[in-house]
């Protein structure tokens, strides 16, 4: 969902983030270890676009940076969501197209997640509206 107190005209920011999906339906949670407020805790991968980036190419640079994978954005999920002032995420559904994800930057441990297994990470606060979007894009 669109913020409605940003003012359209002001630039922003865009965090692109994968909804990564393996072979066997289950969706890729990365923990962060970095920075230190956000250590611990649980979001899609993914990270900024640079400018003169498509937000597309960024999340498969994102991808094959902090996971060593290559993966293929299939479909956008409907929404944005505020990050903090002048940031907003943006999810794409993904595929895996080769190679098996690690933790290689700001992660420190990947997760493969059923459907029914979606709440049992403790997502960043942020994550959680995508990951309900994306959740309920499923069925």
């Amino acid at each position: 969902m669109t913020d409605p107190r940003r003012d359209q005209s002001d630039p922003v920011v865009v965090v692109v983030a994968a909804a990564l999906y393996g072979a066997d339906g289950r969706l890729l949670a990365a923990r962060r270890s970095a920075p230190p407020q956000l250590a611990g805790r649980w979001e899609l991968p993914g990270g900024k676009v640079e400018p003169g980036e498509t937000p597309e190419h960024a999340l498969v640079r994102e991808l094959r940076e902090e996971l060593g994978v290559t993966a293929e954005p299939l479909a956008r999920v409907p929404g944005e969501w505020p990050l903090k002032p002048g940031y907003v995420l943006r999810v794409w559904r993904c595929a895996l197209r080769s190679g098996d994800p690690r933790p290689l930057e700001d992660h420190d441990e990947l997760r493969w997640l059923a459907p029914d297994e979606l709440w049992s990470v403790d997502w960043l606060d942020q994550d959680v509206p995508a990951v309900k979007e994306v959740a309920a894009d499923q069925t």
